[in-house]
């Protein structure tokens, strides 16, 4: 029996054996790399794809096995028709490369092997879609392989198994259409003429019902136009040319098509360009542009056809001559796309304007003509909607514009906002608008073109990327400057601006609009370095706000200004100057020129400074009137002893311009500042730190905020106050009930307010009231005692001038509340601007030994701004603050490095703030006096050069014992003191940065492992002597004598923390153990673990350390290093687990499911109520269940029965919802009992 059983398993085994493959078992062992390849060829990253092709070819060409090259031939074969379209294309791509190195493999062979495994014949419906992409990938292999021209025949394989695979286009698309071309594109004349077209006769012939096909013929007249001259074209279409009215129908029809198809992926079709392509060489563009575009595609809604006609209109601008783009520039293609342009401003709306910018940029940058370059920009230009360009005015196309042809742009925008012609432009009004009617006169048309026009103007002469000449900008500064400020009396050749006059006036907002852009663009005229060109045709760098020739660009147009102002015959100004103004102009002008000649004997900053400044100054007297009489002291005068120095001046006059809340000044005193910073002292650094001091008042602080509608206010609360006598004297006239109304709404008015009774007024009133006898008191007889008439005339008149007098001293209470809150707001306001300077002057100057005096002001300004009010400004304010000291002064790349003779103040400084950081009550301020200490640290180390980079010791000029005894009670404060506002994260960023004082205080660190107050501090020492221990630097700083005996204190220490229900102090520990014992076990220090196993090992003696989670994981890590693995859990544990589990859950409830007690079964059974005993028979059995069937019609009549029920029922119902149900059977019992007796 046995003997059989073998046997039979014997033929089993041979049964199961799989037959062998050719050589293919043999390759599997022997070389396991090889397969590999195949691996990585179809992995999804391209890069690993492309090396793994590489590898392969490169280990076929050493092997030289002709069975590993038949292997990958055949595999690459099979995984064309791979699920992913990574792996698809990758193995296509090998295959390609194998075929190109390896000439020996027939082309013919490797198709049919194709043919055969993806044989979309005998394929199953299910893998019809790989097999189609087998074979795609496989013709494009071939392609691709560079050998495909040299055998016709496989060519014409290639394309017929293409021209099958179209009706496959739900998953293959326009794929073979587009290898169809590509191939036609390599194929020489012979190879198509004679076998290729016979085979595409077909495609060719309908090359006009799709875009697919009519692409092939595009293509095929472009590679070939002697094979397919007009005769032939005659008997392929019917016409000898493409582009025909005839044929124009379909062709439409074709665009629309390719448009459709293109939706998603918002690209050009290839059969649209081509068919311009065709249109230009057949001379038959216009009528393709006004019949296909116009006619065809522009019909349509506004959709894919629209968005294909303009990227038509953008691929077509390098191809058309100046005539052609003023042609397709001025057609119905613009007005479409400027109504887009307008619809697009809404939300979630398809946006073509950045498609057409790029098509205009590749233009403009491609294009070395001037007059076409000119062309399309005034095309764009001129596409308006009710006056205004829809192109915006920043347009970053004008970048790549030619010198010649930007100077000729400009040109024509002046002249076009001296005299508009709208008629010109391809003006278009949106259908709403014609709804609405909603038509622009013609003067706001102009006024709006004009508009534009100086934002355009202002935006060529700000981007320095636009190139131009110096003699450009100033042209354009001087044009800005004159049409905001001036009127053309009389034309004279003097002042170019005025040859030009206005066909329409500048109305006020206009010049509104251009002031606001002078002034806008004053600083990037004339403050920023400017990227010019000169003769030379490389762009220099030029001194900030310095032309060419050294000379300012502000001072050029102030003396444009100067010129305007002489010239009273021939140009008015705006707005008369008074003498007060002129004089002040004047002053200014002799001021700069004072030191101008100063500055020629000898250069200094305070000359340029100055100038910089007044000039500034004093061209924004044509917008707002400043008093420029801070030019007095430069007059020539006899100097002081105690004359201050200069810089202290610019800075009182910068503080006091930036209390002005103007915009334009806050960027003067941004310039000038930036000009001062190499040059600012002590006193002037002092002066801006004082009006951030939080605990001086704003006359100490010299805080100096002006208001501009003052004055405005107080004329208008002198006529309120007058308004109110008035209406005093009608009040008084007009007798008791106006007011006491009036009084009435005085109550209301404070109690809405919520304010208490004033105790005075309370006082008054009842003098008043006493006064006249109208307060009843004690001593009165009765209370029926009435006032006479005049008597309560007289009393009224009392109240209602106590009343007026008490609610003006409420109104006065609250115009001050308004007064102090507004005040409040703009002195933050100008603290924020003075905060810019700070920030500019530690970026521009962070080396400067000035610096350091601005650590405790700005600290004390983050200090005070954490426990002021939470209003919005104050919270910026804080954070701009915090920011500044942050980045710009602790985190700075230079810092201050000379401090000779310093060095006691800044210890006694460094000193001031721990003791600070320890008082503080939050860690969030603390954190910060503690970063600025090792601010102070880093300045007094100082550099470490290369030399003495490996001496570790080295501290500079740092006291180490003093700062260690500073740090030293700082550490013993943090781990002592419950509330401590310091943190373990700053002593770990000291430990990590000073490793000089991390080894001195470490021995406090270890101390408290065990002696901290509570188990966080005990914690936290632990994670900074974990940071210390893991430090090189630390390490190198140690002897291994000190080393050894450290680990040793450290592993007596953690030898006493037992407490496991501590868990954040545990996992510390216990991080700290597993470095420990890993860097005693591979040094092999002398250091005694046994007591700190036995310690780990009773930990766990109850087992509880055996779930999942951070300080289990820990624990067994640290066990592992002795040996002791984590036991592994049983499975019958598990399945015992699960038993009770699933009983546990069979007892709680099920959602979804009835429990027991509501199931019709246990209806049955009695019901026992409050110890009393309910009768149960199968009676009212079969009545619950009758009744059961008309539950809803119960519902229904629910209230009714309640209603009309028995009322001792209802008295002596109980509240309980037991009673409720009982009542409910019984009524239900009867009604049972009740049908069975009828049914009897």
């Amino acid at each position: 029996m046995l003997a059989v059983m073998q046997t039979n398993m014997g033929e089993i085994e041979d049964s199961t054996v799989r037959p062998k493959v050719t050589d293919a078992k043999g390759i599997l062992k022997q070389n396991r790399q090889f397969l590999d390849y195949f691996w990585d060829i179809a992995k999804p990253e391209r890069e690993i794809r492309l090396k793994a092709v590489e590898d392969l070819i490169e280990h076929l060409k050493q092997s030289e096995k002709p069975d590993e090259l038949q292997y990958s031939l055949k595999r690459l074969v099979d995984g064309l028709s791979h699920t992913r379209d990574d792996a698809r294309s990758g193995y296509s791509v090998a295959l390609a490369q194998l075929l190109s190195v390896f000439e020996e493999i027939s082309l013919k062979s490797t198709l049919d092997s194709v043919k055969e495994k993806h044989n979309l014949q005998t394929a199953k419906k299910k893998f019809i879609r790989n097999a189609a992409f087998g074979n795609f990938f496989g013709v494009l292999a071939l392609s691709q392989s560079t050998r495909l021209h040299k055998e016709p025949q496989v060519v014409l394989e290639c394309v017929r198994l293409l021209q099958s695979l179209s009706q496959y286009r739900e998953h293959l698309r326009d794929l073979p259409r587009k290898t169809m071309v590509d191939i036609l594109s390599e194929t020489s004349k012979e190879v198509f003429e004679e076998v290729l077209l016979s085979a595409l006769q077909s495609d060719l012939t309908s090359a006009l019902n799709t875009p697919e096909q009519l692409e092939l013929l595009l293509v095929a007249l472009q590679k070939f136009p002697s094979v397919l001259k007009p005769k032939k074209l005659k008997k392929l279409l019917g016409t000898t040319a493409v582009i025909t009215k005839e044929n124009m129908p379909k062709l439409v029809e074709v665009l629309k098509t390719a448009a459709r198809s293109v939706k998603k992926e918002n690209i050009l079709p290839p059969v649209a360009f081509d068919l311009l392509q065709v249109s230009l060489r057949e001379d038959n563009f216009e009528m393709f542009w006004n019949e296909a575009i116009i006619k065809g595609m522009l019909s349509e809604m506004p959709g894919p056809t629209h968005y294909l006609s303009f990227r038509l209109l953008g691929a077509c601008l390098p191809l058309l001559s100046v005539a052609q783009l003023e042609f397709v520039l001025s057609a119905d293609v613009m007005t479409h796309y400027g109504q887009h342009m307008l619809s697009a401003q809404l939300a979630d709306r398809f946006k073509f304007a950045p498609e057409m910018e790029k098509y205009v940029s590749e233009f403009m940058q491609g294009c070395a003509d001037a007059d076409k370059q000119l062309v399309v920009a005034l095309g764009f230009t001129q596409l308006t909607n009710q006056g205004y360009p829809v192109v915006p005015s920043c347009w970053k196309d004008l970048e790549h514009m030619g010198l010649s042809a930007l100077q000729k742009y400009v040109e024509w925008l002046m002249e076009a906002f001296c005299k508009p012609q709208l008629e010109k432009c391809l003006d278009f009004s949106t259908r709403r608008q014609k709804g609405n009617q909603e038509t622009e006169a013609d003067d706001s048309c102009v006024a709006r073109f004009r508009k534009w026009i100086i934002l355009r103007l202002t935006f060529i002469g700000e981007n320095h990327q636009i190139k131009k000449r110096e003699d450009l900008v100033m042209k354009l500064a001087r044009f800005i400057f004159f049409h905001a400020f001036f009127d053309v009396k009389k034309p004279t050749p003097e002042i170019p601006e005025t040859t030009q006059a206005l066909s329409v006036p500048i109305d006020q907002q206009t010049r509104a609009a251009i002031s606001s852009a002078f002034y806008g663009s004053i600083k990037l005229f004339c403050l920023n370095t400017m990227a010019v060109l000169g003769d030379s045709a490389e762009a220099e760098r030029r001194t900030l706000g310095v032309k060419a020739d050294g000379s300012m660009w502000i001072y050029c147009v102030v003396q444009y200004a100067t010129m305007l102002l002489d010239q009273s015959k021939h140009v008015q100004s705006v707005q008369t100057l008074s003498p007060e103004q002129r004089q002040g102009w004047d002053s200014m002008l002799g001021s700069v020129e004072a030191l101008r000649k100063k500055a020629r004997k000898s250069s200094s900053p305070e000359h340029s400074a100055f100038q910089h400044l007044f000039l500034l100054v004093g061209i924004q007297m044509f917008k707002v009137y400043l008093i420029v009489c801070v030019c007095v002291c430069v007059a020539d005068g006899k100097s002081s002893e105690e004359e201050p120095h200069w810089v202290e001046v610019v800075v009182e006059i910068l503080l006091s311009l930036l209390s002005q809340p103007s915009r334009l000044t806050r960027g003067v005193c941004k310039a000038v500042f930036s000009r001062i910073c190499p040059h600012l002292t002590q006193e002037a650094l002092s002066s801006i730190l004082d009006v951030l001091d939080p605990n001086k008042d704003e006359d100490e602080s010299g805080v100096m905020v002006t208001d501009e509608k003052k004055e405005k206010k107080k004329i208008h609360k002198e006529e309120e106050e007058r308004d109110e006598e008035e209406d005093d004297d009608v009040e008084d006239e007009d007798g008791s009930d106006s007011s006491s109304d009036d009084d009435d709404d005085d109550e209301d008015e404070a109690m809405e307010e919520g304010e208490e009774v004033d105790q005075n007024f309370r006082l008054d009133l009842m003098k008043v009231l006493q006064g006249q006898n109208a307060l009843a008191t004690e001593e009165d007889g009765s209370d029926e005692e009435e006032l006479d008439d005049a008597a309560m005339m007289k009393l009224d008149g009392s109240l209602s001038a106590l009343f007026l007098e008490q609610k003006k001293k409420i109104q006065a209470k609250k115009d001050e509340k308004d007064r102090l809150r507004k005040e409040k707001v703009l002195v933050r306001d100008f603290k924020i601007k003075v905060l810019d300077m700070v920030e500019m002057f530690l970026s521009k100057q962070g080396s400067s030994a000035l610096v350091l005096g601005m650590v405790e002001p700005l600290l004390s300004v983050i200090e005070n701004g954490m426990s002021s009010e939470t209003s919005q400004q104050e919270q910026d304010f804080l954070r701009k603050a915090a920011d500044i000291f942050r980045n710009r002064l602790c985190r700075a790349k230079y810092y201050c490095r000379e401090i000779n003779g310093r060095e006691a103040e800044l210890h006694d400084m460094l000193e001031r703030l721990i003791g600070r950081a320890q008082k503080l009550t939050d860690s969030s301020v603390s954190l910060y006096y503690f970063s600025a200490a090792l601010y102070l640290l880093k300045v007094l180390r100082g550099v470490v050069s290369e030399r003495d980079s490996a001496n570790l010791r080295l501290m500079g000029k740092v006291d180490v014992e003093r700062v260690t005894t500073c740090f030293r009670n700082a550490l013993t404060s943090f781990m002592t003191k419950r509330k401590s506002p310091l943190t373990g994260a700053m002593f770990i960023d000291l430990f990590s940065r000073f490793p000089v004082l991390c080894v001195n205080l470490l021995d406090t660190a270890v101390e408290n492992i065990t002696a901290g107050v509570r188990e966080h501090q005990q914690g936290q020492a632990c994670a900074v002597v974990l940071r210390a221990l893991q430090s090189k630097d630390v390490k190198n700083l140690m002897s291994d004598a000190q080393s050894t005996e450290l680990h040793q204190k450290v592993v007596d220490q953690l030898a006493k923390c037992k407490n496991k229900t501590v868990r954040e102090k545990m996992v510390k520990a216990l991080e700290l153990c597993q470095h420990l014992v890993r860097v005693v076990h591979s040094q092999k220090l002398q250091v005694n673990l046994e007591l700190l196993q036995k310690v780990l090992k009773s930990m766990n003696a109850e087992g509880s350390l055996q779930k999942p989670g951070q300080l289990e994981d820990t624990y067994w890590s640290v066990m592992k290093l002795f040996g002791v693995l984590k036991p592994k859990m049983e499975k019958v544990k598990k399945v015992v687990e699960a038993e009770q589990t699933e009983e546990t859950t069979r007892k709680k409830k099920k959602k979804g499911f009835l429990p027991e007690t509501k199931k019709r079964k246990n209806r049955k059974k009695p019901t026992v109520l409050e110890g009393k005993e309910t009768p149960a028979s199968t009676e009212t059995a079969g009545g619950a269940s009758g009744e059961e069937g008309k539950k809803k019609k119960k519902k229904k009549n629910k209230k009714r029965k309640q209603q009309g029920g028995e009322e001792e029922g209802t008295q002596n119902q109980p509240a309980t919802k037991k009673a409720k149900t009982q009542q409910q059977q019984q009524k239900k019992k009867k009604k049972g009992g009740q049908q069975e007796a009828d049914g009897k």
